[in-house]
């Protein structure tokens, strides 16, 4: 009797869950019931000899870690995946930050300018979404800034405030962001809503004030150096920024129709439209004017550019390019064998 006991109290008082990584590598774990998810996650990764972000219910449903495995609905034998986040890194001019799974900090490096105040609002670091950052200027000021994306649809921002690195203007409004996009010298965030809030340098895409009424139902933004195109709900553009550099599309406003994707590089931006055909814009001789070569721009997949020239992959796999020659916009001493081409890469 009193082993029988013995025996039944050990069972009621642990939890045998199956923990499974996207790879197919699953481990059994054992828990006291007593625990937290936070418990049962930190022995699913010593089981798994790998960090994860969270860990899903059989239902789907992603499990609070503050919360115990009593409250949380599991039962013995249930099979949990665990929702695995690889680190978050990104480059600016000058600096570097990174953020690790699981982590409650930012650490960043690099030039002063960049990584000053990083600490600031690291106490809202748990889950970070994406890191972005803006490139600043060349020479020895080190000028650029990041932005976090926070799980929570909140931002942190941090550098030099003339790059973006000063959102507080703003923040109020950076709430259930979904997406960021980031020139040189300015940021855009899409909210939920499908409106846009910027910040940065004001000529370089940090104003959007002359197009906010515009900037409904935004699908995907994308960047220049210092301008951003966005593409609308039913195929429309709206750009803003530095004329010189994209942010000003009326000389093709009108062919702008059915917009896929857009590609920017340093001054030029590159639309594909619905049918396969491309439109241009920005800078003439660094790849916004396509007039040389748009009898050849037709059913085009995909378009890859360099600081100041683009290129695209057809159909039937050949290339078309054009922009700055010494960019790469000339592929004449090439082109017979630019025959099959699967993908494309940039200097």
């Amino acid at each position: 009797m009193d082993s029988r006991s013995s025996s039944g109290h050990a069972a009621d008082s642990s939890i045998k869950l199956e923990v499974s990584l996207p790879s197919g590598q699953c481990e059994t774990v054992v828990v006291s019931q007593c625990g937290t998810v936070a418990d049962l996650k930190l022995a699913a990764q010593h089981s798994l000899g790998q960090g994860f972000l969270k860990l899903a219910a059989p239902d789907g449903r992603l499990l609070d870690p503050t919360n115990s495995l009593r409250l949380s609905g599991l039962q013995d034998g249930d099979s949990l995946t665990a929702v695995v986040q690889q680190p978050k890194i990104v480059g600016g001019r000058s600096a570097f930050a990174l953020w690790c799974v699981g982590g409650s900090r930012i650490a960043t490096w690099g030039h002063s300018n960049s990584v000053d105040d990083s600490s600031r609002g690291q106490d809202r670091v748990n889950n970070v979404e994406q890191i972005y950052g803006t490139k600043g200027a060349f020479g020895p000021e080190g000028w650029s800034a990041f932005a976090a994306l926070l799980a929570d649809g909140t931002v942190l921002t941090w550098g030099h405030p003339d790059c973006g690195g000063d959102s507080s203007r703003v923040q109020d409004q950076l709430r259930n962001v979904r997406q960021i996009c980031a020139t040189h010298h300015a940021f855009a965030a899409i909210l939920e809503d499908g409106t846009v809030v910027t910040w940065g340098r004001p000529n370089a895409g940090g104003d959007s004030s002359r197009v906010q009424d515009q900037l409904r139902n935004v699908q995907k933004i994308c960047c220049s150096g210092s301008a951003f195109a966005a593409i609308l709900a039913d195929g429309s553009v709206v750009t803003w920024g530095s004329s010189g550099f994209g942010g000003n599309s009326s000389r093709v406003q009108e062919q702008l129709r059915n917009v896929q994707h857009i590609y920017g590089i340093d001054v030029a931006f590159a639309a594909i439209l619905a049918d396969g055909s491309v439109v241009t814009w920005g800078s003439r001789g660094s790849g916004g004017d396509s007039s040389r070569v748009q009898d050849q721009l037709k059913n085009v997949q995909q378009i890859c550019g360099s600081s100041f020239a683009f290129a695209a992959i057809l159909a039937d796999r050949s290339v078309v390019t054009w922009g700055d020659p010494n960019a790469g916009g000339d592929s004449s001493r090439v082109q017979d064998q630019l025959r099959n081409v699967q993908q494309m890469e940039a200097s």
